[in-house]
């Protein structure tokens, strides 16, 4: 990592003391993405969140003894086609291990994943920064990919402390994971969390895995450490099972900030597990690292390794269930999210910050574009009504894309109407009010009944300002003064009497030359 960089990735810290100065961070990310699948890795069992707890678990999920496993074959599309996405190379020979570990969850005791020769490897994932969280300018950064391995989740051990029991749930064990291992190219919690949203977008873009955090599947540990430019690294720590973007960029770099001042104070940071509380904002211990820990890997013996081929060299009598193509996994491959930025800012002109909020929000591509497609309105235009009006009221509400009031036919309509001059922006702003509350009336039809179209008759705006002007002589006295802001509110008042039918521009005018 280069100086410059890592100086970049300081930004929260960087106004303290000399501290971030000369230290600076480094981060890498493993993430296990839980894979869009009908059934599991190994078993027949359905995947489904918040079913009762033990409804979805087969004898293989149980660890009965003589159950096997039989490899999901949409696990390994998936793995290979989020593998292709990163432009990672494929393995066309992986191996299945198993990692020995003891959890009451884990009821084999031993999870089976791909240690030694994983499905994919060295990838790189491209991502934007927005610098200082403004959304003036994107910063490109991109971080190398290790490997992606396909692996079992375990279950969930549910703690009852009314009983001082513990509970176990197995609906989730054996679910198939794809573990990206990134490589520590990272500096800071906001680059982190940038990835992790790239990643979220690039997975559901692909369909291989849903991305929702809040429903685990999408679980990020981060391995954080600082260090001197130019000295080895430092010790690290992890900080596990982040399920938030928002929540990884401040534990990050809360743990960055503590393990500054432990370097700083002459302190040594301890190589240990820790949790984050998103309450206090702090990393907690979980337990030590400090000793190595003895997974006792070994070749998973019920498992033949993973052959993967591509059309030249694939058997010419194999069966076709059973023989997975490469090169037509790569052909399938959809329009993944940074393509889609970059064929938006050159299509319809918009800036690029704007594209990666469209790209960001479900569905709100296709309604920007079919706005675009429907009214004689420039795209520059459309963008600021999709993005600050209807984005705005959708987030204030909490709700989808899909869920809004306002079709992108009748935001193009009233589009069209303010284009031709028919109506202001104010009164635009009313009839935008007004289809929200989906009563199923067209902008034109709010405007003919609620009398919204622009004010023509120049002497019934002049008397109206006038009015104003007479029935405000304090303010009036105030812009004579050199107090000119008091101009707009003067000006506030005229658009409400005339329900923002009225010129701005020639309201201006008209109240500058009577308060000259």
């Amino acid at each position: 990592m280069s100086e410059e960089k890592a100086g970049n990735g300081h930004r929260p810290g960087r106004a303290g003391s000399r501290l971030s100065q000369e230290l600076v961070g480094v981060v890498g990310l493993e993430i296990h993405a839980q894979i869009h699948a009908s059934t599991k890795l190994f078993s027949g069992s359905q995947v489904r969140f918040s079913s009762p707890p033990n409804s979805l678990v087969s004898f293989f999920d149980a660890s009965l003894p003589g159950t096997l496993p039989v490899l999901n074959r949409r696990c390994v599309e998936a793995a290979v086609m989020t593998g292709l996405a990163l432009n990672c190379t494929i393995n066309k020979k992986s191996l299945f291990d198993r990692k020995h570990y003891f959890y009451a969850d884990l009821p084999a005791g031993y999870q089976i994943t791909q240690q030694r020769l994983p499905v994919a490897v060295d990838g790189r994932l491209s991502y934007g920064v927005l610098v200082d969280g403004s959304q003036n300018h994107v910063l490109e950064r991109s971080v190398r990919i290790k490997q992606i391995q396909l692996e079992q989740d375990s279950g969930k051990s549910l703690r009852d402390g009314h009983r001082s029991q513990t509970l176990i749930d197995l609906n989730r064990a054996g679910i198939g994971l794809m573990e990206l291992v990134m490589e520590p190219d990272m500096c800071c919690g906001e680059e982190a969390a940038a990835a992790v949203r790239e990643l979220q977008l690039i997975l559901q873009a692909l369909g291989t895995c849903q991305g929702n955090m809040s429903e685990g599947q999408l679980r990020v540990d981060a391995n954080v450490s600082v260090h001197r430019p130019g000295e080895p690294l430092g010790v690290r720590t992890e900080v596990k099972n982040i399920n938030s973007a928002r929540f990884l960029a401040r534990a990050i770099d809360y743990e960055l900030q503590r393990q500054m001042a432990v370097v700083e104070s002459g302190g040594t940071v301890v190589n240990e597990t820790r949790a984050f509380d998103f309450k206090s904002g702090q990393t907690i211990p979980m337990r030590d690292k400090e000793g190595l820990q003895d997974y006792r890997f070994m070749p998973e013996p019920n498992l033949p390794p993973l052959l993967l081929y591509d059309q030249q060299t694939a058997p010419m009598d194999a069966d076709p269930t059973q023989v997975i193509l490469i090169d037509q996994i790569q052909e399938q491959l959809p329009e993944l999210p940074r393509v889609t930025r970059e064929r938006l800012v050159k299509t319809y002109g918009i800036l690029p910050e704007h594209s990666f909020t469209l790209v960001n929000e479900d569905d709100l591509v296709d309604y920007f574009v079919s706005v675009v497609q429907r009214t004689k309105a420039e795209p520059r235009k459309v963008i600021g009504w999709v993005l600050k009006d209807l984005l705005g009221q959708l987030k204030q509400r909490c709700l989808s894309t899909a869920q809004s009031p306002i079709s992108p036919l009748a935001l193009a309509e009233l589009l069209d109407l303010l284009e031709a001059g028919r109506i202001s922006s104010p009164a635009a702003k009313l009839v935008f009010q007004e289809l929200w509350k989906g009563t199923g009336r067209s902008a034109e039809q709010i405007v003919e009944q609620q009398d919204l179209g622009v004010m023509r008759d120049h002497g019934e705006i002049e008397r109206i300002c006038q009015s104003v002007i007479d029935s405000h002589p304090e303010e009036v006295r105030a812009i004579r003064g050199g107090n000119r802001n008091v101009l707009n509110k003067l000006m506030g008042r005229v658009m409400k009497q005339t329900k923002g039918r009225a010129d701005p521009l020639l309201v201006r005018t008209l109240l500058e030359e009577k308060t000259s």
